[in-house]
């Protein structure tokens, strides 16, 4: 399968996770729709470092893989705005933790 290829499938499955928090939050299931936010984004950012690097690390971290994408030029706001909202990055990441978790 070529990066195109897989660069499509993951916006695909991005795509149809970000239609299902939407339905989650309507039942007031909080825990379930963030941790398909979580998904949607895990998946989005994966398929940039596909597309922009041709590959991309088999990590669930939303932390680690937007260091990466803060190291490729066309995104280097993205390392200046991961060193200015630390804090809200690290409520989010012991949030996610939490739901997976419990």
């Amino acid at each position: 399968m070529s990066h195109v290829d897989e660069v499509a499938i993951l916006r695909r499955r991005t795509k149809a996770f970000l239609n299902r928090p939407l339905d989650s939050l309507e039942a007031k299931d909080y825990d379930v729709a963030s941790f398909l936010s979580e998904q949607a984004v895990q998946l989005y950012l994966k398929s940039l470092l596909l597309e922009e690097l041709g590959d991309y690390p088999r990590t669930h971290s939303i932390s680690t893989l937007l260091t990466i994408l803060g190291k490729v030029e066309k995104y280097k706001n993205v390392a200046k705005i991961l060193e200015i909202k630390k804090r809200e990055r690290s409520a989010v990441t012991n949030s996610s933790k939490i739901n997976r978790f419990i």
